[in-house]
């Protein structure tokens, strides 16, 4: 069931309904309800694994509470990881190591015949996997402590508006909110109404849209025309952050109108201007959590320049590898990590040439850094959306060696279908503010979303699946 679609209009209708006239418990236990037909409609057979997710989290959560002893705890702990991590591997990594294993053996004469699993990728299963985690591992830190409400918690885990594509929330935020009695206010009623709108709009008019050039450059075997590569480069950027960010502003709407807040997964990241910036805007609630849970624990900076080096390579690769089985993500991942680190190197030497704050020469030198990033970015996204490392190498080469003239849709149509988007988030930058828009004279903001209400109605495509769904 697609936020971009008729059915869930309907389905959310009747939730909606339903929510403002029972009471919290109540309200609770429609909600969870709710979360497993929502999630079942896509395949009923995977809520069983956020059952079993639900259930072992749950208990161990308990047990790690209750355990008198350290050993106890990390032992209930480990349980926790170890179970959601199998279900991860098995459902999303196993083929994928399995067949690159058989390929090394193969290198040394050594036969391998793996069984590979036939099975459907389950929606959602890195965020919701990834989100149950943090609540046991948190309980184990001393920073929350379990709840008893096995109901209640299932709700937590399943939550429908961010169950399938984030964001990744923490149970100390999320949980708490659940747990007690919510407040659906005029206000919150109506940026939640903004919130969808706007989400809509990056979905169906900008990145559904842009797909239609970046499917067709990324479908062809080449060889490859630069001028076509380098458009499609840009419209993918533009896609994946609408379809992305557009699907966490319908989260964080649907929630926010039923009194829950669900935290800011983008702000603003092609504003950037290093890639440290850039992972703090962007898919903030997956960064956030490697640097919690694993590039923290790994020493982070604590240990010197190398050790430093090391962990966020290590943070990275498997950021990358989180997104999806293939070698072009871990690759995706190391330039990453090669970034943060070539950045880490580079700013004491920076530092030194600081330019006078707010002079004109360091704010012209700002925007020189942000597009100068924008590329770099850009250059990722290559690795990222393609087929393979040869399209990666081909795709590359063809910017430099074969730049000529496009046939069909280019440049122009991306820009007519960026430019109300690159305005408002300027805007955004400019008043440090994710809702400016909303802040608007009603007669400005009912006027340019006439606008963008025009445009998704007759330039707008429906139906399409969201990207981070793969994932």
């Amino acid at each position: 069931m697609l936020f971009n679609s008729f059915q869930f209009a309907v389905f959310f209708a009747i939730v909606y309904a339903l929510y403002l006239i029972l009471n919290h418990r109540w309200q609770n236990r429609m909600l969870l309800v709710a979360s497993y037909v929502f999630y079942g409609f896509w395949d009923w057979r995977f809520i069983s694994l956020i059952l079993i997710s639900t259930m072992v989290d749950y208990y161990c959560g308990l047990k790690i509470q209750s355990s008198g002893t350290r050993k106890k705890k990390q032992l209930f702990l480990a349980l926790s990881v170890f179970v959601n991590l199998a279900i991860l591997s098995v459902f999303k990594y196993f083929n994928f190591f399995a067949s690159n294993l058989q390929l090394l053996l193969a290198n040394f004469n050594l036969s391998l015949e793996p069984r590979f699993f036939q099975i459907i990728l389950p929606i959602g299963i890195s965020f919701y996997t990834f989100q149950t985690m943090s609540y046991t591992i948190d309980i184990y830190r001393g920073e929350m402590q379990p709840t008893r409400k096995l109901l209640d918690f299932a709700l937590f885990v399943a939550f429908f508006p961010q169950l399938v594509a984030g964001p990744i929330e923490r149970a100390r935020h999320l949980l708490p909110q659940i747990l007690r009695k919510r407040q659906v206010t005029q206000e919150k009623f109506y940026q939640g109404c903004f919130l969808i709108f706007w989400g809509l709009f990056q979905k169906i008019f900008v990145a559904d849209n842009l797909a239609r050039i970046v499917d067709r450059v990324f479908a062809s075997p080449g060889p490859y025309n630069g001028a076509a590569v380098l458009v499609a480069l840009y419209a993918f950027a533009f896609q994946i952050f609408c379809d992305f960010a557009g699907y966490s502003n319908i989260a964080r709407g649907l929630a926010k109108c039923m009194g829950i807040e669900i935290m800011v997964n983008f702000n603003l990241p092609y504003f950037a201007h290093n890639p440290r910036e850039f992972w703090q805007r962007w898919h903030i609630s997956l960064s956030s959590w490697l640097r919690d849970y694993l590039y923290i624990p790994l020493g982070g900076n604590r240990k010197g320049a190398p050790a430093t080096y090391r962990n966020l390579a290590v943070t990275m690769l498997l950021g990358g590898l989180w997104h999806g089985a293939a070698w072009t993500f871990i690759i995706w991942g190391a330039y990453h990590g090669g970034l943060l680190i070539a950045h880490r190197l580079i700013s004491p030497w920076q530092k030194k040439f600081e330019l006078p704050p707010g002079s004109m020469a360091k704010k012209m030198f700002g925007w020189i850094r942000i597009i100068c990033f924008f590329h770099l970015t850009c250059i990722g996204w290559l690795i990222f959306r393609a087929q393979s490392i040869s399209q990666v190498a081909q795709m590359l080469a063809s910017i430099f060696l074969n730049f000529g003239p496009i046939a069909g849709i280019g440049i122009k149509f991306v820009f007519l279908h960026v430019v109300i988007l690159v305005v408002i988030q300027f805007i955004q930058y400019r008043k440090k503010n994710l809702m400016a828009l909303y802040r608007w004279p009603i007669p400005l903001l009912a006027g340019v979303q006439a606008l963008m209400f025009y445009l998704m109605v007759w330039g707008g495509r429906t139906g399409h699946v969201f990207i981070y769904f793969q994932f």
